[in-house]
């Protein structure tokens, strides 16, 4: 909603603006000051189509791990992200890869892991339904990838989270 508040305060003309990728009706346009207006609200503007694409991947990813409402991560995501977007995998993988200097495999499993941080702060499943929520085929699997990205395993960084954590009567 804010970035079509900004193009709107701009009398910038658009027929939609969707998974990051806003789509204006002139060519006439102050792209400084849209810019500008944009970082205020957390984006920026891209006009590289292939970094515009790179985004539009990483938000896929991310809209599917973090705000899937609950459903099980069953998917292949080079099927999905290649149908989203309507480009081979193959070229996407490749691009992605050039642009960030890590792959989409790579890319969704640092998600995944923030995701896992994320359920464990909850505290409302253990690790064997965050596994299953997140589409590991173990919790051992989980655990190993768990410990490579972060360097600990899931209880040490449970034990860590919960010592820090308050609760409201203690606040």
């Amino acid at each position: 909603m804010a970035v079509e508040q900004s193009l709107s305060e701009m009398q910038i003309p658009f027929s939609e603006v969707q998974l990051g990728v806003a789509k204006v009706e002139t060519e006439d346009i102050d792209c400084d000051e849209l810019n500008n207006k944009l970082k205020k609200i957390g984006f920026e503007l891209i006009r590289d189509t292939n970094n515009i694409l790179v985004e539009q991947i990483k938000t896929l990813i991310i809209n599917f791990i973090h705000y899937n409402d609950g459903e099980n991560l069953k998917i292949n995501f080079s099927v999905y992200i290649s149908r989203k977007t309507g480009y081979d995998y193959t070229y996407l993988s490749k691009l992605f890869s050039e642009k960030e200097s890590l792959t989409i495999e790579k890319y969704i499993i640092l998600q995944k892991i923030e995701k896992v941080k994320e359920l464990i702060s909850y505290g409302e499943h253990n690790f064997s339904e965050i596994a299953y929520l997140l589409n590991y085929s173990s919790v051992s699997h989980l655990s190993r990838q768990f410990k490579k990205v972060e360097g600990r395993t899931l209880s040490d960084y449970k034990k860590a989270h919960q010592k820090s954590r308050k609760t409201l009567d203690k606040m």
